[in-house]
């Protein structure tokens, strides 16, 4: 997993309330278990039509936001269905931070599992951001995770909280696989002495 400190780019306002799952990644697209190749259907009955036209009013098909690498949503970002391919589709299409007044648990978890950091800032701050994110190519956010603070444009900044031990996992790129890795030398240590004790182990 890739290591998260700090991140600066082009911010995408997606004022939409109740995003859920099915939205971020429609169940057509479940079919697989690899992680990549998923940005193609980010939202895609928002983004294209029946005939797989872009609609070119949707945020992430505007000039401006196709890179964006950050997203200001609505209230209860990622509700619904538990699926983990949500945040695979994010970041697949570049998306490395989601910014809302609350996220749904389960996607909230999937995304700290998956490197995308969701930040939770209340209602005002929401506002000033979606402002700045509505600047087109100019909405450029710096996000320190170090410092929990979200710079603007104009240098305006935003605090916030996060768990010390997910932002410990962010910092240095660690998933649940690189956290059991880290204890590899007891692992290997604790199995050598059990073979040892119980060789028909």
């Amino acid at each position: 997993m890739d290591k998260f400190t700090t991140l600066t780019g082009v911010a995408a306002p997606l004022p939409i309330v109740n995003v859920d799952t099915d939205m971020i990644i429609p169940k057509q697209f479940l079919k697989t278990i690899e992680r990549t190749g998923l940005g193609k259907g980010l939202f895609f009955e928002m983004r294209f039509d029946e005939a797989g036209v872009e609609k070119p009013e949707f945020v992430l098909n505007q000039q401006a936001y196709r890179k964006a690498q950050i997203l200001v949503a609505g209230n209860n970002f990622g509700c619904g269905s538990s699926r983990e391919h949500a945040p695979w589709a994010l970041l697949d299409y570049g998306i490395r931070c989601v910014i809302s007044t609350s996220f749904a648990d389960i996607f909230y978890n999937n995304c700290f599992k998956n490197g995308i950091l969701p930040i939770v800032v209340s209602p005002e701050d929401l506002e000033k951001l979606l402002d700045d994110a509505g600047r087109g190519s100019n909405a450029t956010l710096t996000i320190d995770l170090p410092a929990q603070e979200i710079r603007g444009p104009d240098g305006g900044t935003v605090k916030f909280e996060i768990d010390a031990f997910r932002k410990h996992c962010l910092l240095n790129g660690l998933d649940d696989i690189g956290l059991t890795l880290e204890k590899a030398d007891k692992i290997t240590s604790y199995e050598t002495k059990l073979a040892e004790v119980q060789p028909w182990a």
